[in-house]
């Protein structure tokens, strides 16, 4: 993309916050990004909690908002169960992207099975394989990209914005729960009948693939149970800091 291009984009984007500063209902927030008429948008969801939430918003007011899921090879078999079930109670599709089988054969080739317990850069290199690499074709399609961050998550994404350009993906992200705390996902989950993982109530907050996931307990961070023995900011690098 141009420098020219992008400034436009940024310009847009810091008068949309501007109109979004004080908006924590989803359906003004959507509303407003249909009324700027800023592209093609698609939903990437992990299956957690802050992804139920809008999962269940997308399909119950048949946004014409693409759903998809990432499946790393390596998540529980709850993961599994809730996608199943999300499916089948909304009648809808969530498309799910695979790694490279060769990317993957190389890496553990490379590393072995869990060489991600060695060194950081190990594992940063098995979330690009699984990760990373496959949310870029999956996103290449769409102009808009819409997540399930909270700021409340972690220190790393406190300082994020509803309305911000990934430069890594080339796209915009679109954060409609950024605002919304921990209680509100889960009165809205209870309120409205939203499948979700069997893990969240075994202490697991954010849950990913099972080798890199534990449960925290009551005085941990929400995102203290991902990558558990590093001392790392507790990102794969689908959410930057810089975007």
């Amino acid at each position: 993309m141009g420098k020219n291009k992008e400034l436009t984009i940024q310009q847009q984007l810091q008068s949309l916050n501007q109109s979004a500063k004080q908006i924590k209902d989803l359906q003004e927030l959507f509303s407003l990004v249909e009324d700027h008429q800023l592209g093609n948008m698609c939903f990437s969801t992990s299956l957690g909690q802050e992804d139920q939430v809008l999962t269940d918003f997308i399909f119950k007011n048949n946004l014409p908002i693409d759903v998809f899921t990432l499946d790393t090879g390596r998540l529980f078999q709850e993961s599994y169960d809730v996608l199943s079930s999300t499916q089948k109670k909304y009648q809808k599709t969530i498309q799910t992207f695979f790694p490279n089988d060769k990317e993957v054969e190389e890496l553990v080739a490379k590393q072995g099975i869990n060489g991600f317990y060695e060194t950081v850069q190990n594992r940063k290199d098995c979330c690009t394989v699984r990760k990373i690499n496959p949310l870029k074709r999956a996103l290449q399609p769409y102009d808009i990209w819409v997540t399930g961050l909270r700021s409340e998550q972690s220190v790393n994404r406190s300082g994020f914005q509803i309305f911000t350009y990934d430069t890594q993906f080339e796209i915009i992200k679109f954060n409609p729960l950024l605002q919304w705390s921990y209680e509100e996902v889960l009165d809205y989950i209870e309120s409205h009948n939203v499948p979700q993982n069997s893990l969240h109530k075994q202490g697991y907050i954010s849950i990913g693939c099972a080798p890199c996931t534990r449960a925290i307990t009551a005085d941990e961070d929400p995102r203290a149970g991902r990558w558990w023995w590093e001392t790392s900011h507790k990102e794969c690098g689908l959410h930057k800091t810089n975007n």
